[in-house]
């Protein structure tokens, strides 16, 4: 079949990063939006707005920004629920004897929350609502990808329905099995921990006060995140073997062992809806780019969540890579030439290995029930704790603004 209308640039994948990755590169915003088509394999925009997701995100916050300029933070502000406070422990199982080794006024150097949680059906239905009101994107539906070819100019894909389309640049958002990144020949390092995430939401009898927990068990960290209302986002890890038993539990028993680990400080605490299980791993493209083509997301990397920035991961690559092709088009080049691409990956793969190796090194140090690295962990929380600079430095990685911050997440307009 004939080739569609050439786009600037094609977007495979319409998740988090696929619909924001439009926005950014095809926003009212943009002095010289580009024509974007999103070509996702789910259901279309009005039906995806109505999809279940019992995970949320810790927003950033330069991810706020990025988001309140590309006009989306309006939509979500009202379900968005700020970090006042944020605690560490080190941690039994079923206690409330739980004493902070660390804890942070959570302001950072902004004025205001260095993050918010937000629900991830939020989210996604603000980004489709964003999407449809923006008239040089183009989203296409229930259409997989079927083939791919990089080697022309401009390059194409095919869909499993027989159309294809072509752009200058093909962006890589489709999750951590990316077709698009190996159709390319892309390889990545990966490595598999024995664990896996738990991910609900739940209602409690009690405020939170906007206070974000974060208890390292041996088993791994179990966090507890506040939503607006007597309600809180569950990220809980546990060794894989037992995660799977949990997930085969009826939904009484599974509750009750929740509860066990979850404690009483919040009153009696119920499900809010489904869960979910998922193992957990690191994996990183060997690069983030190849001919006419982007990766994004997921797509590029997989972190351990257990610093709650896997999503903003993504949106420093989509802001960054914003910010490389606007100058391309403003100067009239080629969008999927390689000097522009290789802008794009030295900007950020070593902010993306930085941020992986940190968050593996915290999930093996506070996993291990070895004596002697228990009590230097101990030792280091403590010391942190006393330390005002130290807070600081560590504030500032959880807010997301440090090293060099792309104009979307300066808020900056085009």
């Amino acid at each position: 079949m004939k080739s569609q209308q050439p786009y600037d640039a094609i977007i495979i994948g319409g998740g988090l990063a696929g619909l924001t990755c439009g926005l950014a590169l095809s926003g009212d915003y943009l002095s010289i939006p580009l024509r974007t088509l999103i070509v996702d394999a789910g259901p279309d925009l009005d039906r995806r707005k109505a999809a279940t997701d019992p995970r949320g995100s810790a927003i950033t916050h330069s991810s706020r920004t990025m988001l309140q300029t590309l006009g989306v933070w309006d939509l979500i502000a009202d379900h968005a629920q700020a970090f006042e406070k944020i605690i560490v422990t080190d941690s039994k199982d079923s206690t409330d004897d739980r004493p902070a080794l660390l804890s942070f006024l959570d302001t950072a150097d902004t004025g205001s929350a260095s993050a918010w949680m937000v629900e991830n059906p939020i989210l996604i239905s603000a980004l489709a609502e964003r999407v449809q009101q923006t008239a040089a994107i183009t989203f296409v539906g229930n259409s997989a990808v079927e083939t791919f070819d990089f080697s022309s100019s401009p390059a194409s894909v095919t869909t499993t329905d027989g159309r294809t389309f072509s752009a200058p640049l093909i962006v890589a958002a489709d999750g951590r099995n990316s077709k698009a990144r190996q159709a390319a020949n892309i390889d990545t390092v990966r490595w598999d921990y024995d664990q896996s995430g738990i991910a609900m939401t739940v209602e409690h009898e009690l405020p939170h006060h906007g206070r974000a927990e974060e208890h390292f068990r041996e088993a791994g960290p179990f966090a507890i995140l506040p939503l607006t209302g007597n309600r809180s986002s569950i990220v809980w890890t546990e060794q894989t073997r037992l995660a799977d038993q949990l997930m085969q539990l009826p939904e009484q028993e599974f509750l009750n062992e929740f509860r066990l680990r979850f404690g009483s400080h919040l009153g009696q605490a119920s499900l809010a809806g489904q869960y979910a299980s998922w193992p957990l791993s690191v994996q990183i493209a060997n690069t983030f780019i190849g001919p006419r083509l982007a990766l994004i997301g997921d797509a590029a990397h997989v972190i351990h969540p257990i610093a709650g920035l896997g999503f903003n991961l993504g949106l420093r690559d989509i802001a960054a890579l914003s910010d490389v092709l606007g100058d391309q088009v403003r100067r009239g080049l080629d969008l999927g030439g390689q000097s522009c691409l290789k802008a794009y990956e030295e900007w950020r793969r070593a902010d993306t290995v930085m941020v992986a190796a940190a968050c593996d090194g915290l999930n093996r140090l506070f996993s291990n029930t070895a004596l002697p690295v228990a009590t230097v962990r101990q030792a280091g929380l403590k010391l942190v704790d006393k330390l005002p600079p130290l807070k600081a430095f560590f504030m500032a990685q959880a807010a997301g603004t440090s090293g060099k911050q792309p104009r979307l997440m300066r808020g900056e307009v085009d």
